[in-house]
């Protein structure tokens, strides 16, 4: 692998922010393909800023450098970010969907995209054993620390689920994970897979603005939305079954609420 220029990203990224802010959208994509060169990897994210301003098709997903990138270096501060700023709510949200439908104690859960915990921590006692899979390391390490889950791998998730022969689960939550996913094939099937017969899959997305034809889309502060109908069909190709699918407001952006649903689905026996 060829080392990167960090002065020379560094420079061509600030350029292309710079550009964006500026509105200059042209020269902001060019400069976003100038940061892609350096940075094939894309730590950055720079593929998803240009899907972000309307150009070119929505990358299959946000980039793994990126993510991990984006992760490890909020780490530290995560929980007071979106909890107390941002109002991130969805575990909880989690919790009361299915105790209110009844659903459940579960014996082993899969915390996909587990973050520093929020979501084992809100179900912890409903579940007997809890794994957690993150693709930051500093992030898992947090995890660790609460002492919330039995096992943590440190993974991409579409690998782990791909790769994975531990004993099935009978419950799977991937919450704040699809804003980072566009295709969702991959993260259902591979969860299907890992899944015993009957099992529940619980998932929070965003929503495509009214009117938007696409399946999915890069929204303008560069998370994946997805439209209802995609989830439905992707859910029902893959063997799932709906349960019910909630309207939530997953988080505040710049003061103003991000509609999204929050998803149950049973895997088909």
């Amino acid at each position: 692998m060829k080392k990167i220029d960090e002065d020379a990203l560094a420079e061509a990224y600030n350029r292309a922010l710079a550009l964006e802010k500026a509105g200059d959208i042209d020269a902001a994509v060019k400069a976003y393909e100038d940061v892609l060169a350096i940075d094939p990897e894309d730590h950055g994210g720079a593929a998803v800023r240009i899907a972000s301003m309307g150009r070119g098709e929505a990358p299959p997903k946000a980039p793994d450098a990126y993510v991990e990138t984006l992760f490890d270096q909020h780490a530290a501060s995560f929980e007071d970010i979106l909890v107390e700023q941002l109002g991130y709510a969805v575990p909880v949200m989690v919790r009361q969907r299915l105790q209110a439908l009844e659903l459940g104690p579960f014996k082993r859960m899969l915390d996909l995209g587990c973050g520093t915990g929020l979501t084992g921590g809100a179900l912890r006692d409903m579940v007997e054993d809890i794994t957690g899979i993150d693709i930051s390391e500093n992030m898992v390490e947090l995890a660790h620390e609460k002492d919330v889950y039995e096992t943590l791998y440190v993974a991409e998730l579409e690998d782990f689920l791909e790769d994975n022969d531990d004993e099935p689960f009978d419950l799977v939550t991937a919450t704040d994970v699809l804003p980072y996913l566009g295709a969702l094939e991959p993260l259902f099937f591979g969860a299907a897979e890992n899944m015993v017969p009957g099992g529940i899959l619980v998932f929070s997305s965003e929503s495509v603005i009214e009117g938007e034809k696409r399946a999915f889309m890069v929204g303008p502060h560069q998370r994946f939305q997805h439209s209802q109908d995609y989830l439905r069909q992707r859910l029902a190709d893959t063997g799932f079954e709906i349960v019910e699918v909630s309207d939530i407001n997953v988080r505040m952006q710049e003061g103003q609420p991000s509609p999204g649903h929050l998803v149950i689905a049973r895997r088909k026996s």
